[in-house]
């Protein structure tokens, strides 16, 4: 398939070298589209990265990005949109490591913290693309999480910030509409990449743990990022011409 082959500009893609990010731009890139990404301090996976997109015959760019910072993230949509000639798609995937932890343990200054990383960072970097976005007619996905729909113990912070990215993704595409702009989440379930790999590497998740969520899941199985991917494609393709304001769980079933 070659869905953006015919699309003016380039797919930006932020925290790209993160599991489910890299999934998603190599998938663009594969898809037909030029692509730029950010990336917090990875600068060796972001250069296998970039390159990976040039062997699909797409232009790449990296851009080291702290997403907190409201003028460095509108100077770099700018950069893209003026490198490229444009901007047809934005795919928020940044986010930080999230702990397992009860919200009686969380204080508001670590709630705050992670407020900034994952709702204050999708606005600042939705602001300045929209704009460009209106101009193309384009598309925004952001990578959620399933928790939002059903809650597991221990995991308030994410999902509590994440609800925030869903809320104002939900009344983007009720204001944007009418200039053609798409506006998407995709909410992961549990999966084998990501900051559920990273739970498990740090026992925060054990075995028990991993056993009861597999009976949880109806396909009984956890997901990949590659399967995440696929969604964030499809939703940011003209495929999906007639679908905004959605949330697409990627989860196995978990949230029914």
């Amino acid at each position: 398939m070659s869905d953006f082959s015919s699309r003016t500009g380039a797919a930006l893609v932020t925290g790209g070298t993160g599991g489910i990010g890299t999934a998603i731009v190599r998938l663009l890139a594969e898809r037909g589209s030029d692509v730029a990404f950010t990336y917090r301090a990875d600068e060796e996976a972001a250069r296998a990265l970039s390159g990976a997109v040039t062997g699909y015959g797409r232009q790449a760019r990296a851009m080291r990005l702290d997403l907190t910072d409201e003028s460095a993230t509108a100077e770099t949509v700018r950069e893209v949109a003026g490198t490229f000639g444009g901007l047809h798609t934005l795919v928020h995937a940044a986010g930080p490591h999230v702990p397992m932890v009860h919200l009686s343990r969380v204080s508001p200054g670590r709630y705050r913290s992670q407020l900034e990383a994952d709702a204050m960072a999708f606005f600042n970097v939705v602001h300045p693309a929209l704009p460009r976005l209106r101009e193309s007619r384009g598309s925004i996905v952001a990578v959620t999480t399933v928790a939002t729909r059903r809650f597991p113990v221990r995991d308030g912070l994410s999902s509590g910030t994440k609800g925030a990215v869903e809320a104002v993704a939900r009344a983007l595409a009720a204001e944007e509409g009418r200039y053609g702009v798409r506006v998407n989440c995709v909410a992961p379930g549990m999966l084998t990449d990501g900051i559920a790999a990273r739970l498990m590497e740090t026992g925060e998740l054990d075995e028990a743990a991993l056993t009861v969520t597999r009976r949880n899941i109806p396909l009984r199985r956890f997901g990949t990022a590659a399967e995440v991917a696929e969604a964030v494609v499809f939703l940011a393709s003209d495929r999906a011409g007639f679908i905004t304001g959605q949330a697409l769980g990627v989860d196995g079933g978990y949230s029914v």
